[in-house]
């Protein structure tokens, strides 16, 4: 049996016992080799839900380290025209712009390894400053560490009066340019307002008061955008529609991952070197860094690309060159 045969097989058992379609998303995180939530998945996202057709429910598997912030409203929206009831099952890692996927799901249905992060993001433009290893490259600024600069002052250093605190803003401005802190601000305001629309999807129950806090306790009070939240403090902490799956449908979500994460060999280093033979300067490659699949459809991000071997460096190890000539979504059934 086909390993594609096998994840359907999962996939059929789960929209049973749950009583509600299933679309998985699979964004990989395979070191050298790793996709991101992107504006591109939209359409492809429809191309399964017409494929699926008008449901009660409708739940979403999701694996991912993160992405465009914005994609996540477009695409719960997108979901929500199908269904009246939307879930997503985090057996694993699903993080920052999948945890604003998560913020607009009726219920969050998460296994003993899911984890989901912060929200506040990282943003870079042209603005940024200058990375001192790269002068080509630019350091992404957090935004919740400017204004955690301005907390430190205030906290620690015991800055108070309003002249003190322009004072230490303008410092800041003078190594991050303001156009940068401006865009720092706009993100800052951004993530807060579509963490609240995202709730405000499904939160009926909830005050403004509250919906406030959960955003709160997603960003600047937690510190580190990399912290992991088990589910234990997703619902009893930041007070999200969490529920724990019963033991067979965890199991369930569990090996289905696994048959992801080996087929997208996300536990393997794409190494290049290693698709050459000891005869050849070069070598063509496809590999597949990304996955949308229900029982009805099956969509991969492929990357095509090509390896070359360069001229040997007197007794160093043989250099390789990889480009990558495209990447894109690809229908595959």
């Amino acid at each position: 049996m086909s390993q594609q045969n096998n994840r359907l097989n999962l996939i059929g058992e789960l929209q049973e016992k749950l009583n509600s379609s299933l679309i998985c998303y699979i964004t990989g995180d395979r070191e050298n080799l790793n996709t991101r939530i992107a504006p591109d998945v939209i359409r492809v996202f429809y191309r399964h839900l017409e494929s699926v057709g008008p449901k009660e429910r409708i739940t979403l598997f999701l694996y991912t380290r993160g992405g465009d912030v914005l994609t996540p409203w477009r695409l719960v929206n997108l979901i929500r025209e199908y269904c009246s009831h939307f879930s997503v099952l985090v057996p694993f890692r699903t993080y920052s712009a999948g945890t604003l996927i998560c913020l607009g799901a009726d219920e969050i249905i998460m296994g003993k390894m899911g984890e989901l992060s912060p929200i506040d993001p990282s943003v870079a433009n042209a603005f940024n400053p200058e990375d001192p290893n790269n002068k080509l490259a630019r350091i992404p600024v957090s935004v919740e560490d400017v204004s955690s600069y301005i907390g430190l002052a205030q906290e620690m250093a015991g800055v108070k009066k309003e002249e003190e605190i322009t004072e230490v803003f303008l410092r800041l401005s003078k190594k991050v340019h303001p156009l940068a802190l401006g865009n720092v601000h706009r993100n800052y305001s951004l993530i807060r307002s579509l963490g609240r629309k995202l709730l405000e999807l499904h939160s009926k129950e909830e005050s403004s008061e509250q919906i406030k806090q959960m955003i709160d306790n997603l960003t600047e009070q937690l510190y580190a955008h990399n912290y992991m939240i088990p589910r234990s403090e997703a619902k009893n902490s930041i007070k999200l529609k969490v529920f724990e799956p019963p033991q067979d449908i965890e199991r369930l979500m569990w090996s289905l991952y696994e048959y992801y994460e080996h087929d997208l060999k996300l536990i393997e280093p794409f190494n290049p070197s290693l698709l050459l033979k000891d005869h050849e300067q070069q070598v063509d490659f496809e590999a597949t860094g990304g996955i949308i699949e229900s029982l009805e459809k099956l969509d991969m991000f492929i990357f095509e690309g090509r390896v070359t071997r360069q001229t040997r460096q007197k007794q160093e190890a043989t250099p390789v060159n990889t480009e990558i000539l495209r990447q894109k979504w690809k229908s595959v059934n």
